[in-house]
């Protein structure tokens, strides 16, 4: 028995040899193969075109599309005067609410009412029932320069006491209104030369001199702060009876300086009048 090792046959080494050299022919499958790979090629093209805007609308749109949408100057124009309008118009709607007549100022003619108020000037006005004073004659919602003094007096109107007041001298609503400081009350017969009044707005009269004296009726004896008389001394500045509390349209209760000149001059340069009668309003006012 021989101790060699035992070598392989020549045929199982030819049969080994083809084994390893035997190509492998089996084709691999496409699920084998992977995801294809994707190119750009392959990838949907861009949308580069710029996104068109909305035509520009025009006259034949409509006039209200036009008006609201279009960049013409008219239309831009118009849409700027428009707002305008609305500022203004609720501005006026709010200061009519605040004051309670229409409309709320006034423009000042006359200087008989310096320094307190100067010729010129736009005075706000309102109702009567508005900011009463504690002094106030009866239901009239005024209070006069002798109940203010002889109140606590702090009732100042444009620097001095008592009320000034909007009225129609001797209650002619075609005069121009007159804006006055309202002095004290009287009541219909009172002597008030002799009960209530300062002998220097008198200028030496007596009540004989006077068609006002004895009071016709209940009212409002006046002046202006740099009048030296009484309005009921005939033949001067506002030149009125005893004032009735209904022919009181308003108070004024603030002034705004110079603005008044505008509306002045614009009446001086075309020779209008912008005065309605004053049952309807009062856009002028004179100081008397």
């Amino acid at each position: 028995m021989s101790d060699r090792p035992r070598s392989d046959s020549p045929s199982d080494s030819a049969a080994d040899s083809s084994t390893r050299s035997c190509p492998d022919s089996v084709p691999r499958s496409s699920a084998d193969s992977g995801p294809p790979s994707s190119s750009a090629s392959d990838a949907p093209p861009a949308d580069t075109a710029a996104p068109s805007s909305a035509p520009a609308a025009s006259p034949s749109d409509g006039f209200g599309r036009w008006l609201l949408r279009s960049d013409d100057t008219r239309a831009v124009a118009c849409r700027d005067a428009a707002s305008v309008v609305a500022v203004v118009g609720l501005v006026g709607l709010l200061l009519v609410a605040f004051s309670g007549v229409w409309p709320p100022l006034a423009a000042v003619e006359s200087g008989s009412m310096e320094p307190n108020v100067d010729t010129g000037d736009l005075v706000f006005v309102t109702d009567s029932d508005r900011f009463v004073g504690s002094e106030a004659v009866g239901e009239t919602g005024v209070v006069t320069r002798d109940a203010a003094l002889s109140g606590d007096g702090t009732h100042l109107r444009f620097g001095e006491p008592g009320d000034v007041i909007v009225f129609a001298p001797d209650g002619d609503e075609s005069e121009t209104p007159v804006i006055h400081r309202a002095h004290f009350w009287v009541e219909e017969g009172e002597n008030w030369v002799e009960t209530k009044a300062d002998d220097d707005a008198l200028g030496d009269r007596t009540c004989a001199a006077l068609h006002s004296c004895p009071a016709p009726h209940d009212g409002f004896v006046t002046k202006g702060d740099a009048n030296s008389l009484y309005d009921q001394v005939e033949g001067q500045y506002a030149d009125t009876t005893v004032v009735k509390s209904e022919w009181v349209t308003s108070k004024s209760v603030v002034r705004l300086p110079w603005l008044g000149q505008v509306r002045v001059a614009l009446e001086s340069l075309f020779a209008v009048t912008t005065s309605p009668p004053l049952a309807g309003s009062q856009l002028v006012a004179s100081f008397g």
